[in-house]
């Protein structure tokens, strides 16, 4: 089987991250995917850079919060970012609606309707990259623009999980992309959903990039504890909960891939039978020797991405 295998990648050390990417695209890996926000750099400004020192693999956002940014004013900034690539279609643009408590509490704006929100986005997204212009009126958004010669051809994934986002995404995107979906959620609610909303809208079919903490270790209960310290986080936010419980889990460390080379690659390739196109690896370390622990794993990574 073959598998499409990104690492995670971010920070706020430039030179280091620069030099990460150009170690993960000699260690074959097929794409890299930036955070848009805990306290990471704007990937769709640390991108070009990146892009510039690397030559074939993929760059990806995962994700950038919509809510800040006019649909406009992301769609010029993403096909600025591919027209720094020779090759544009390396970049994929990632975006989400966040969640409700920063959305709220941080931007002070309204959650209310952000399925409604999300998909007059997507279609002025998706009208500038079909069309290069857009004219559109709708309830959230007014949208007038056109791109000129800017790059079209980057990619759109949407981080969605709920029927109607996931609908918008295949209707409107290239795809989803997740975080802390299991194989049980991606086989049973997100790619069918997803599969069914591009094929009614005659489109291709989707890219379903699974985001999952990955950690190689003979010690699966210690892994199991660093996972729970480590993801904590999203086990308290409401998207990440309904996500948990679509793939029958309750906490992150129950949908983190943990265990021997062996365990990891088979859940892995469960991964890819379930319908993920693309795992987002975020490996996290275990044990006193993070450095070790985090080698190892990604040994087994690069093994697996190189087939």
């Amino acid at each position: 089987m073959s598998m499409r295998i990104a690492l995670t990648a971010g920070g706020t050390d430039v030179d280091r991250i620069v030099d990460s990417a150009v170690a993960a695209e000699e260690d074959g890996f097929a794409g890299l995917w930036f955070p848009g926000g805990g306290g990471a750099l704007d990937p769709l400004v640390i991108l070009p850079l990146v892009g510039r020192a690397t030559r074939r693999i993929a760059l990806g956002t995962s994700v950038v919060p919509t809510y800040p940014r006019h649909p406009l004013v992301m769609a010029r900034t993403a096909a600025t970012v591919a027209a720094t690539l020779a090759e544009p279609s390396r970049f994929t643009l990632g975006v989400g609606v966040s969640h409700r408590p920063i959305v709220e509490g941080v931007f002070g704006l309204s959650y209310g309707t952000n399925a409604r929100h999300l998909r007059e986005y997507l279609t002025v997204l998706d009208a500038l990259r079909r069309d290069g212009r857009v004219a559109f009126s709708g309830e959230e958004y007014v949208a007038n623009d056109d791109l000129g010669g800017l790059p079209r051809t980057y990619g759109l994934v949407v981080a969605a999980l709920a029927p109607r986002s996931l609908a918008a995404a295949g209707e409107l995107a290239d795809g989803t992309v997740t975080w802390m979906a299991n194989a049980r959620a991606v086989e049973e609610r997100i790619a069918p959903t997803i599969r069914e909303a591009a094929a009614a809208a005659g489109r291709p079919e989707p890219r379903i990039v699974v985001g999952l903490p990955v950690a190689v270790t003979d010690d699966v209960d210690a892994g199991r504890e660093a996972a729970a310290r480590a993801f904590a986080v999203y086990g308290t936010l409401p998207n990440y909960q309904r996500v948990l419980a679509a793939g029958g889990a309750s906490s992150p460390a129950e949908v983190a891939l943990v265990g021997d080379e062996d365990a990891v690659a088979d859940a892995v390739r469960a991964l890819f039978a379930a319908g993920a196109t693309e795992l987002w690896a975020a490996p996290f370390p275990v044990g006193d020797d993070r450095r070790a622990s985090r080698q190892r794993t990604r040994a087994l990574l690069r093994d697996l991405a190189a087939g």
